[in-house]
This record gives C-alpha cells, sequence and structure tokens, in this order.
C-alpha cells in the first residue's frame, strides 16, 4: 500500500479529501493544472494540494 500524501499544515485528512476533491472537479471543468504531475485529475488535485500550490479558503459562516 502506498504511503498517504503529505499535506501543508493540515486540519486532517478529512480536510485534504474534500480540498482534492474540489480541485480535481475544477480540473474536469477545464481549469488549467497549478503543477506538473499526473494527467489524471484527481491524482494531479492531491499533488496540488500536497504541494501547497492549492491553498484552503475558510467559507465564513452566517449565524
Amino acid at each position: 500500500m502506498s504511503e498517504s500524501p503529505k499535506i501543508n499544515n493540515p486540519e486532517s485528512r478529512f480536510e485534504f479529501v474534500a480540498v482534492a476533491s474540489a480541485r480535481a472537479h475544477q480540473l474536469l471543468r477545464g481549469c488549467l493544472p497549478k503543477i506538473e504531475g499526473s494527467e489524471q485529475p484527481a491524482r494531479r488535485a492531491q499533488q496540488e494540494v500536497a504541494s501547497g500550490a492549492v491553498p484552503r479558503v475558510d467559507v465564513p459562516t452566517e449565524e
């Protein structure tokens, strides 16, 4: 089994998966990749998140 990707300043593994998933959807819709890497959108998204090329964005919550 392969080692899980390293995350820059991880809050949790769930956060990594959520951000990588959102980025993979962007890549599938035609967004340009931020780094060189795998041709597979899901794997490229993981590589981008792990390298820090895709920052975390906090969405303000309504109270």
